[in-house]
């Protein structure tokens, strides 16, 4: 127990002490001096030292306020611009691309009918024909577009084949009109959900076909049904496969004509 003597006498030293302290401090305060100024100097504010602003009439400040303000709809309208025109060339770039991109994705997963192209799934084990006595038929049609003059037409009906087995088929095409035309040929597969396993080892429709007036040739067309069709339950039920090809007109062909028809025909 601390005696009642004892806390008095340190209630009593402790303002004391700090009432020393204090005036330490402000001692050191006072006799602080600016360098190389002298005791005397008095500091004047950075707003003092900068001076009052120049006084503005009404019309002077909308004036300035005009021309901030036109400052940053200029700037505004310029940067909406930018934006637009790189979204344009980004749209026009998207859709010339879209196309040819849209073929590569489905020649190489099958979507949309379209059979697969894809050379490295082309292996051994694929091209060994299933043990079963399950045969699928598989047609051909052809139809030609109406500004193209050619006759186009599969030379059989149907084959007959295992999945894993390899089959040749031909297309005969012939140009009845008078100038030499380049076409290309679309392709899909009926049923969709076949176009996976339907594999194209080597087609006429991998790239452009061109016909000289009256000219007639057979187009071949290698391919196999992947070996997994036969373990799909989805494909328990297909019997039956088409395939199916379309020519057009190629885009540039007017322009090859135009380039190198005068040559062609006089090498004639």
């Amino acid at each position: 127990m601390i005696s009642l003597g004892l806390l008095r006498r340190v209630c009593a030293v402790r303002p004391m002490r700090t009432a020393q302290y204090r005036s330490l401090h402000m001692t050191k305060l006072l006799r602080y001096e600016v360098p190389g100024g002298g005791s005397n100097v008095k500091m004047e504010s950075p707003r003092a030292q900068r001076g009052e602003l120049p006084k503005m009439s009404l019309e002077e400040y909308h004036a300035l306020r005009e021309q901030y303000r036109g400052r940053k709809d200029s700037y505004e309208r310029q940067t909406t611009i930018n934006y637009s025109l790189s979204m344009m060339f980004i749209f026009l770039a998207f859709s010339y691309a879209s196309v040819p991109l849209y073929r590569a994705i489905c020649q190489r997963t099958g979507w949309g009918g379209t059979p697969i192209t894809d050379s490295t799934r082309f292996t051994r084990d694929k091209l060994v024909p299933v043990a079963t006595d399950r045969r699928l038929r598989v047609s051909f049609t052809a139809e030609t577009s109406a500004a193209l003059p050619w006759k186009f037409v599969p030379q059989q009906r149907e084959v007959w084949v295992v999945p894993g087995e390899t089959a040749l088929a031909f297309y005969k095409a012939k140009n009845v009109g008078d100038k030499d035309i380049t076409g290309m040929a679309t392709y899909s597969v009926a049923p969709d959900h076949v176009a996976p396993y339907f594999n194209k080892i080597q087609c006429f429709c991998f790239e452009e076909q061109r016909l000289r007036a009256g000219e007639e040739v057979d187009m071949p067309i290698f391919f196999f049904i992947d070996p997994e069709f036969s373990r799909d339950p989805a494909m328990r039920n297909i019997d039956d496969v088409v395939l199916h090809y379309t020519f057009f007109r190629a885009k540039h062909d007017d322009q090859h004509n135009e380039l190198f028809g005068e040559k062609e025909n006089a090498s004639k």
